[in-house]
């Protein structure tokens, strides 16, 4: 049975993890938390929060972080260069440390941290065995045969693992939602529209008024995200063929969010988490290449990859 189970294993192994799909998520990732440091200014960022005696917060384990070991103002332009290196796509192998330093350094340590650069910490650093094995001068680039078996499993495991994450995710938000009255009676964004602060846009505030008023349209706005979400949660079991539509409405879901409440960086991250969660790795994005040297089409596909060609458009 052992023997079955390595057998098993090792063919499994031969299907590469290091594929421009990882590498796509890992350059989405970079994006959002440097859209953060680009849009906003280091005192906004690191400010005094209330009963903080310090800024930024450098307490416990974030003294180790990028933003606590240098000052703020010096701190921000180091970490800009390392996300615009990390989401060129360049030696993964190198910059997967510093990806991860810099996006737990800054989830530690901002004053106003939001869900999206929690997220985008814990899969940088659940990425790390992916990145500290994948030996390409590129993340864009097509696979060549798995140089170490070893290697791949762990890859894949970690892999796994994500997947696992984002899958409990998706089902923490759509129970949790279902426990408070006014996403079980169908009237919660109503208010989270309106909200002056949270609410949308200006521009959307016209357009969206009328939908809001209305029952039947309050009512689909609320049980469609909870459906969404829910949905996602069953990526965990589905078949290649529903993949597709599923990542569709979960990048649908998370683009209508940023485009109706500004959630920008939010989106990019719960974005390079459907990518890990919903794409199989060892199916390449053919169109994704940033006209760097690939192999050809046929050539790129791993054993996996061949043997189920069919599966996903």
């Amino acid at each position: 049975m052992l023997s079955a189970l390595g057998a098993r294993a090792r063919g499994f192994a031969l299907a590469s993890p290091w594929t421009n799909v990882y590498g796509l998520a890992r350059t989405v990732l970079a994006l959002g938390t440097l859209g953060t440091l680009l849009a906003s200014d280091t005192s906004s960022l690191f400010r005094p929060a209330a009963g903080a005696l310090e800024f930024p917060m450098c307490d416990g384990l974030a003294a180790a972080g990028l933003f606590c070991v240098l000052e703020p103002a010096w701190a921000k332009p180091v970490a800009i260069a390392i996300l615009l290196v990390t989401a060129s796509g360049w030696r993964p192998r190198f910059t997967a440390l510093p990806h991860w330093w810099v996006a737990v350094s800054f989830q530690a340590s901002a004053t106003v941290p939001d869900g999206g650069d929690q997220v985008t910490a814990v899969l940088c650093l659940l990425l790390l065995p992916v990145a500290l094995t994948d030996g390409r001068a590129w993340h864009w680039r097509a696979p060549a045969s798995v140089p170490d078996v070893t290697a791949s499993l762990v890859a894949w495991s970690a892999l796994l693992v994500i997947r696992l994450q984002v899958a409990g995710i998706y089902l923490q938000a759509s129970m949790a939602k279902l426990g408070r009255e006014e996403w079980a009676d169908g009237t919660a964004m109503y208010y989270w529209l309106s909200d002056p602060m949270f609410g949308s846009a200006g521009w959307a505030a016209p357009l969206l008024g009328p939908v809001l008023a209305h029952p039947v349209g309050v009512t689909l706005f609320t049980w469609g995200a909870v459906a969404i979400e829910f949905a996602l949660v069953f990526g965990l079991v589905a078949r290649g063929n529903g993949l597709p539509y599923l990542l569709a409405a979960g990048l649908f879901l998370h683009a209508s969010i940023a485009l109706l409440m500004g959630l920008g960086s939010f989106a990019l991250a719960m974005s390079g988490a459907l990518v890990l969660y919903l794409r199989p790795p060892d199916r390449a994005f053919e169109k994704v290449s940033l006209h760097l040297p690939l192999m050809s089409s046929a050539a790129s596909r791993t054993p996996r990859e061949n043997n189920h060609a069919t599966e996903v458009p």
